[in-house]
């Protein structure tokens, strides 16, 4: 694993934007056009067997959070734990996740979070650092079969379960939720399905019907929702969610392995796991250095490192629903760039790889996208 300087594409703007990719400058900088990272098919290897491997462990701990009831520890609310075990007891199926991995190219990648609920970096992910390495790199390859995944899960979503017309959200004035859902419709409807958009605001409510409706009054069968399970209910409309049928994706027992929590529990499950970090949500019992995140936090929100006697805060406003601690383990360092790996499991098999980087060790909203090749 290295990191190159490669000649930035004339168009490149151009080639993103054509992909539905417009926020590539977000910030200012976002997608990094003029570096990559190169991998070893053996490092590749590596990664996809550890993600695999990682989504068999979380969806075991699944099982255990439930069948145990340990919600509480995850600090999930008791409106929600009725949710949870029917959409895991009646087998509601999931579209995706990423793990976020610490990696260098020697030794076991290690789990930093699972982002199972609303991951995003997808279209840049899938297509615009395809139709790089299409363009710079001819005649390399790349880990990323994410398109071709999502397409083929909507298929057997729609076969399997009827998923066959399916309202997409999230909330709305965001270009980047707005991206990353006109993305997943396309490959919805590339699967055949009916993929109406419209925003979480505008979902409305029939008491009649017992029945969340769209803006045509329509019952919404089945929903997409780039929004968080747990704004989800704590919402004004939350509660209904109980006396509806409405099935969603991702299914309400994500809730368990997007919660920090996860960490705890797997590191219970599988001690001394080498994928794994010790993680505990008491900090004594987490020995060295260590990160200290929220059980809820997104894109590194109120995360703190403690190491060597340095304190690295991001900041946010995550953190009343209680903490995790993790062992310390060093983030790759690349000409001065932290880099971490994000790892997709479309279904339950592993689909590619995207790349972050950043000034620091927590990586960001704000953090710049970098594409990859492997030989």
């Amino acid at each position: 694993m290295r990191r190159e300087h490669v000649p930035k594409r004339d168009n490149w703007q151009k080639r993103c934007e054509d992909a539905g990719f417009s926020f590539h400058s977000i910030d200012g900088l976002y997608w990094e056009e003029g570096i990559c990272y190169h991998f070893s098919r053996r490092e590749i290897d590596d990664l996809e067997h550890a993600t695999k491997e990682l989504y068999d462990m979380c969806m075991a701990a699944a099982e255990h959070i439930i069948e145990k009831e340990r919600f509480a520890e995850l600090a999930i609310p008791e409106t929600a734990w009725a949710l949870i075990r029917e959409s895991w007891d009646n087998d509601h199926p999931s579209l995706f996740g990423r793990f976020d991995l610490a990696y260098d190219g020697s030794g076991p990648p290690k789990l930093l979070e699972f982002n199972a609920d609303t991951p995003t970096s997808l279209v840049e992910t899938s297509v615009a650092q395809w139709h790089w390495v299409e363009d710079t790199k001819p005649g390399v390859d790349q880990f990323n079969s994410l398109h071709e995944a999502l397409i083929e899960q909507w298929k057997w979503l729609k076969s399997e379960h009827g998923y066959e017309h399916v309202h997409f959200t999230c909330a709305g004035g965001s270009e980047e939720d707005d991206g990353n859902l006109d993305y997943l419709r396309d490959t919805a409807m590339q699967a055949g399905l009916q993929a109406p958009w419209l925003t979480v605001e505008e979902i409305g409510w029939s008491e009649a019907d017992l029945a969340f409706v769209d803006t045509d009054n329509e019952r919404i069968e089945t929903l997409f929702k780039l929004y968080p399970w747990e704004w989800l209910i704590a919402d004004e409309f939350g509660d209904n969610l109980r006396k509806t049928t409405m099935r969603v994706i991702e299914p309400a027992w994500k809730m368990v392995l997007a919660n920090k929590g996860l960490l705890v529990i797997l590191w219970e499950l599988y001690p001394d796991h080498p994928l794994l970090l010790p993680a505990s949500f008491h900090r004594h019992k987490v020995l060295g250095d260590y990160v200290k995140k929220p059980l809820l936090s997104r894109e590194g929100a109120n995360v703190e490192i403690y190491k060597g006697g340095e304190v690295i805060r991001a900041e946010g406003t995550y953190g009343e629903e209680g903490y995790v601690y993790q062992q310390y383990t060093p983030i790759p360092s690349f000409e001065g760039n932290f880099v971490t790996v994000g790892s997709w499991i479309v279904g339950d098999s592993p689909a590619g790889i995207g790349l972050r980087e950043d000034a620091t060790e927590i990586t960001m909203n704000t953090s710049r996208f970098v594409p990859h090749y492997f030989d």
